[in-house]
């Protein structure tokens, strides 16, 4: 039996208000960029309103969005007897913010989903403990050029 053993990783942190990275880069000088203070928001609304939803996200800040469909059971038949038809087909956004950008997104989302209406939809937010993506290094040197500033 042969044992790999790798070497750890290097650990290179850098302090951001915008984004509290951490990166770590691997022999191959191949990198993580980990984000360790993004929140993830979920709605989940009507079919046909995933587009008002990414839009108004994005206006609110945020980057992106992923929208997949689901299938929704149980609020249905105790909606209906309000009088408010309730579809079955649902659409699930998510969307990945930072913690400063947390509440102008959510609130712009709420507002332009009519989530204050019986059966428009729900959402939530699940903190995140870490999340990786690639972010261009001039990007990043320019955060940390940012944060040096910030802090003189």
């Amino acid at each position: 039996m042969h044992t790999w053993k790798q070497k750890p990783l290097q650990k290179r942190s850098i302090v951001n208000p915008d984004l509290k990275k951490l990166i770590m880069t691997t022999r191959s000088r191949r990198s993580i960029t980990l984000l360790t203070d993004v929140r993830l928001i979920t709605c989940i609304v009507q079919r046909g309103m995933g587009d008002t939803i990414v839009q108004a996200a994005q206006e609110a800040g945020a980057q992106g969005a992923t929208v997949f469909y689901a299938k929704g059971s149980g609020v249905r038949e105790r909606l209906g007897i309000l009088g408010v038809a309730v579809e079955v087909e649902k659409e699930v956004v998510n969307i990945v913010v930072s913690s400063e950008q947390l509440d102008t997104v959510f609130n712009n989302i709420y507002l332009a989903g009519q989530l204050d209406t019986p059966g428009m939809g729900f959402m939530y937010v699940t903190p995140l403990e870490k999340a990786a993506t690639y972010i261009p290094e001039e990007l990043l040197e320019q955060l940390e050029v940012k944060h040096r500033g910030d802090s003189s």
